[in-house]
């Protein structure tokens, strides 16, 4: 049983009967598209997993902008549709307008929080799985200049890019750290030339290894990074295989288990609202290890790994959270 697994299981047994309520799933995915091979992607593969093993199908939706997601959740809920998904933050106030006007219908928002009996939502700590991505491309750097690209510059990317450069400076406290945004707009999760453009820069100014944290924006980094000889760490499912040998690992968020959850409960009658909060402990982030990294990956690194990994577990390495009050103390 998974760790988000076992948490809901807990709720369950604590809320007692979840509200009933006819199983015909959605997913409205954020900027990106579906098949970004990153963060949209990620909850993709869950409700396939969820398809393969149970054989029920659901449905999806891909807005070419914010302003369409409202209106998709609407859609959707004045359909009967339930659970619906709303991928990422950009989502979070429609999901609040649109479960309060459909208080039968099931919402499960990822990468936000809304306080509603019909809601789930399910929030990483992504700045503990940056931390060891961070840990892992300090002692993987021979020049001691290390990237990070990220996606649109909002709160939630700056705490991706925090963690990673307190595990940068945990394994090279004399390291330089080189950080870029793609953009303000949602067109900055979409833009894998600006992204390969970027990289280049950064390589130029002696990056040796580049974190991006841009959704599909990101593939641009990862080839660019390739192309030059040089090192880039993915993000939210494994994209090592996109470059064997030059994606030295990938932050990994657990977005496909927590949409494969969801739709087990609910196709249970097991659903229960409530916010989960998802780090290094609960397994909703890691680092990706796999025969395509394995060359890159030194013993050192993987003792590093995990003492970091045990103590944020345990609490004794506390991995600040930019989202908490806006700073990136090193």
């Amino acid at each position: 049983m998974t760790a988000i697994r076992t948490i809901l299981l807990a709720t369950t047994l604590l809320a007692g009967p979840a509200m009933a309520q006819e199983f015909r799933p959605a997913i409205v995915y954020s900027g990106g598209g579906k098949f970004d091979k990153s963060f949209n992607e990620s909850a993709y593969m869950g409700a396939e997993r969820f398809v393969a093993e149970t054989g029920l199908t659901y449905v999806d939706f891909e807005p070419e902008g914010d302003a369409q997601i409202e209106q998709a959740l609407r859609n959707y809920a004045g359909q009967g549709y339930s659970p619906i998904v709303a991928m990422s933050f950009a989502a979070e106030e429609a999901v609040e307008v649109v479960a309060e006007d459909y208080p039968d219908i099931q919402f499960v928002l990822i990468d936000g929080e809304v306080d509603l009996p019909n809601v789930r939502s399910v929030a990483f700590r992504e700045h503990e799985g940056s931390f060891l991505a961070g840990l892992m491309a300090g002692m993987a750097s021979q020049t001691g200049t290390v990237g990070f690209i990220g996606g649109m510059d909002i709160p939630l990317i700056r705490r991706f890019g925090c963690g990673y450069k307190q595990g940068v400076v945990a394994a090279n406290p004399d390291a330089t750290i080189l950080e870029s945004m793609t953009g303000t707009t949602d067109a900055a999760w979409s833009d894998p030339v600006r992204g390969g453009e970027l990289a280049r820069i950064q390589i130029d100014q002696g990056a040796d290894v580049v974190y991006a944290a841009a959704g599909g924006t990101g593939l641009g980094v990862l080839q660019m990074a390739h192309d030059m000889g040089k090192l880039s760490v993915g993000v939210d499912t494994n994209q090592n295989y996109l470059h064997p040998g030059s994606v030295l690992t990938s932050m990994v968020k657990g977005v496909d288990e927590a949409v494969y959850d969801a739709f087990i409960d609910a196709s249970q009658g097991a659903f229960t609202p409530g916010t989960l909060n998802l780090g290094v402990a609960e397994n909703g982030v890691r680092v990706a290890m796999d025969e395509n990294n394995a060359p890159l990956v030194t013993d050192e690194m993987k003792a590093r790994l995990a003492a970091a990994e045990a103590a944020i577990k345990d609490g004794s390495l506390v991995v600040h959270d930019y989202m908490s009050d806006n700073s990136c103390p090193l």
